[in-house]
């Protein structure tokens, strides 16, 4: 855990969920990976001034966010120093927006190679969240790409590593979760656990069971059956994964595809979708995430093309069908609870 927890001098980057939800206010955020973290003259986003990072938010202001998930595929916060953290912090509120939740990608922390390295930047993401005032950090056991995925297409046409499902070893999974998660409700932060195949986290008794042996109040889950959906093979119902796993989420990521099976040949093709026009409904999966209690912020993906645009398509039609009615927090998320 990091000695460098504070408290910014600079204001907080989420002014906290509104105590009655609309189509308006619901916090929809967008993730930043489709800005590189290597900039052209080959120093990163880390190096890079405050107008800098001004001139990358304002291509999503223009698009007309007014949320950002940072995602450490473009910055990564944890790394901040205390000043560049203050003064990242700054930069997105003098834009104009706010960070509900922060993901990480990548960095499990049952890594063969980098397990201890991840449970260590974990706890600086921690942290960083609360440093600034982003009320979750959104965690996953997804490695890095295998060769294989890194020259794919698209990286789900090649299968990636597989967790060890061996009881002993789930078990340290779970304990490095929960030491997370005691960090974390120490220093006021939510954890969500974002569903991915071959992991822990792989399907909705997996991840229903996982945050139930986890047993802390402030961890939930993020049900990004996308991630599920665009795999060429049999795949989970998206009906019962969200049965399953709506009562404890407080994170999603929504991303939609194009599917099409051939039940004469077995042959499966997937394709980026926006929401709307996707496999999976939406508007019935975002009815029955409210229904379940959800009162979380959402995130828009997608990828290829000009995902910026078509997330932001996703935004307004999250917004087109949120209930017409308010709807009202408080909302408490994690094991057990909705």
């Amino acid at each position: 855990m990091s000695d460098d927890a504070h408290t910014p001098t600079s204001t907080r980057v989420f002014d906290g969920f509104p105590d009655v939800l609309t189509r308006q206010n619901w916090p929809i955020t967008v993730p930043m990976m489709p800005h590189p973290h290597v900039l052209k003259d080959g120093t990163t986003v880390q190096e890079q001034s405050a107008e800098g990072w001004a001139q990358t938010l304002e291509v999503m202001t223009d698009a007309g966010y007014t949320c950002i998930d940072p995602t450490d595929t473009w910055i990564r916060i944890a790394d901040l120093s205390p000043e560049r953290l203050d003064e990242f912090s700054a930069t997105v509120r003098q834009a104009g927006l706010q960070i509900p939740a922060f993901s990480t990608s990548r960095r499990s922390v049952m890594d063969h190679e980098k397990a201890e390295e991840n449970l260590a930047y974990s706890h600086r993401a921690i942290d960083a969240c609360a440093a600034i005032g982003i009320p979750v950090v959104n965690f996953g056991f997804m490695r890095g790409f295998t060769p294989a995925q890194a020259k794919a297409l698209w990286f789900w046409l090649e299968p990636g590593y597989s967790d060890d499902f061996s009881a002993d070893v789930r078990q340290v999974a779970v304990g490095k979760i929960q030491e997370l998660a005691a960090h974390a409700q120490s220093v006021g932060v939510q954890i969500a656990l974002e569903m991915y195949e071959d992991t822990y986290l792989g399907t909705a008794d997996g991840m229903v069971q996982f945050v139930q042996d986890v047993g802390y109040d402030n961890v939930g889950l993020n049900p990004d059956f996308g991630n599920i959906l665009r795999l060429h093979r049999e795949v989970e119902p998206w009906e019962e994964i969200a049965a399953k796993t709506f009562p404890y989420t407080n994170y999603w990521h929504l991303k939609n595809y194009y599917r099409d099976e051939e039940p004469s040949t077995g042959s499966i093709r997937t394709h980026p979708a926006p929401l709307e026009f996707g496999t999976i409904n939406y508007r019935k999966a975002i009815s029955m995430a409210i229904e379940a209690g959800f009162r979380g912020a959402f995130c828009v993906e997608h990828y290829g093309g000009d995902s910026i645009s078509v997330g932001a398509t996703n935004r307004e039609y999250i917004r087109r069908v949120l209930p017409r009615a308010t709807t009202h927090r408080p909302f408490s998320s994690g094991a057990g609870t909705n």
